[in-house]
This record gives C-alpha cells, sequence and structure tokens, in this order.
C-alpha cells in the first residue's frame, strides 16, 4: 500500500469514528434537539481534529440528524412533528411488507422472544419513560425484521430507524396514549405471524401499526392548547 493509500485510509478511519461518536451522543441525548455543533468545541470534547468532524456532520446531515443553518452552523435536528409524520408514514410501508415477508421465517420460538419484549413495554406503560418506551419498541420490531431474507430492506429500514430515533423518544411524549394502543397491535401481529395469516394481512396489520403512530401525532398537533 502507497503512502498516499495509506494517508486516505487513515482520514477514513478518523472521519468513521467522529461519525460513529457524534451519531451515539445525538442518539443517547447528550446532544440534544437543537445543540449547536461548533467544529472547534467538538474537536475539544472528542480529541479529534476538524476535518474528520466535518466530514462526520456532512454525513449527519445526510441521515437527517444534523440541521446546517446558513450564518449559523450545524445543530442537532429539532422535534419536527410534520417531517416525522412523513416519515412515519413511509416507513409504515416499508415495515408493512418487511413484517410481511419475515414472518414465514419466524419459530414458534422466535414468535415468544418478540411476546417476551412486548410483555415488557407493557410492563413499563405502568411507570412510563418515552425514551425507554421508545427502545424496547426498537428492539421488538427489530426482532421480526432479524428474520428477514431482504437484507437491503433490513438496512434501508435501520437508516430510517436511525434517522428518527433521537426525535421519536418525544413522539411518545407528544402523544402518551398512544403507547398502550401500540402494544396490543404488537400482539395482534404475533398471532397473524402465529397462525400462518396471508401475507396481506400480516402486511396490511403491520403498515396500519405505523399509520396509526402518524396519524395520533397529526392530531395531536391539531389539538386546542391551553393558554
Amino acid at each position: 500500500m502507497s503512502v498516499t493509500q495509506k494517508q486516505t485510509r487513515a482520514k477514513e478511519s478518523k472521519a468513521e469514528v467522529s461519525y460513529d461518536l457524534l451519531r451515539s451522543r445525538i442518539l443517547d441525548g447528550t446532544y440534544g434537539p437543537g445543540y449547536r455543533l461548533v467544529l472547534s468545541r467538538l474537536a475539544r470534547e472528542t480529541g479529534v481534529s476538524t476535518i474528520p468532524l466535518r466530514e462526520a456532520l456532512r454525513r449527519l446531515q445526510s441521515d437527517g440528524l444534523v440541521e446546517v443553518e446558513r450564518n449559523i452552523g450545524a445543530r442537532v435536528a429539532v422535534f419536527d412533528a410534520a417531517q416525522v409524520e412523513h416519515s412515519l408514514q413511509v416507513l409504515a410501508r416499508l415495515e408493512g411488507y418487511a413484517t410481511a415477508i419475515c414472518a414465514p421465517h419466524m419459530t414458534a420460538r422466535d414468535i415468544d422472544r418478540s411476546r417476551k419484549v412486548n410483555a415488557r413495554m407493557i410492563k413499563a406503560l405502568e411507570d412510563f419513560d418515552p425514551a425507554s418506551f421508545t427502545a424496547l419498541n426498537r428492539e421488538f420490531h427489530f426482532s421480526l425484521y432479524e428474520h428477514c431474507p431482504d437484507r437491503h430492506l433490513v438496512a434501508l429500514l435501520e437508516a430510517e430507524w436511525a434517522r428518527l430515533d433521537h426525535m421519536r423518544r418525544s413522539t411518545f411524549t407528544y402523544v402518551p396514549g398512544r403507547a398502550r394502543r401500540s402494544v396490543e397491535e404488537h400482539e395482534r401481529m404475533l398471532e397473524l405471524i402465529a397462525v400462518g395469516a396471508q401475507a396481506q394481512e400480516i402486511e396490511r396489520v403491520a403498515c396500519a401499526h405505523k399509520i396509526a403512530t402518524a396519524d395520533a401525532l397529526h392530531h395531536a398537533q391539531d389539538a386546542p392548547r391551553a393558554d
């Protein structure tokens, strides 16, 4: 390997590390919505130079996790109900299809494991915390998607979930009543998978599940607020 190739590989590695680090801090709430991502400050905090950090911010902007405002700079994307609603509508179609094609590959043991995750979600309703509930929600859905034979589809789902993760921590705050209905719909999906229901029916129910969340968010935003 030439010196130039080694230098290029080192730059790519630093950019990847920077991307993973900033992304994890955004998703775990260390850098909350609206947090100013100033390169000089990030360099001091992370010990990484500004060049790979700048590349990481560009990637995070493409992921929808970072916004860049002219003459102001980069910041962590803020909760945008309209954007989340639109993304959930798109995700509904992907998840409906993915759940349908996962179903034939799930054994009784797999279904039971997903049921146990949903049971933990039901338990979490007792002392409701939106962030913890959202993490369990992700675990539930990906306990289904891990059986998906289409790895490209799984990659699309992972990318979309990652883009929405930090905003979806807030979704159940806006519509806490949606959480209880959500776990009921999870159980319905598992029942259909367990009895070997038609793919079209599984897809319809899984798609409707996600659309119901988008609709709940839409109605919450339209509801009159007390002064």
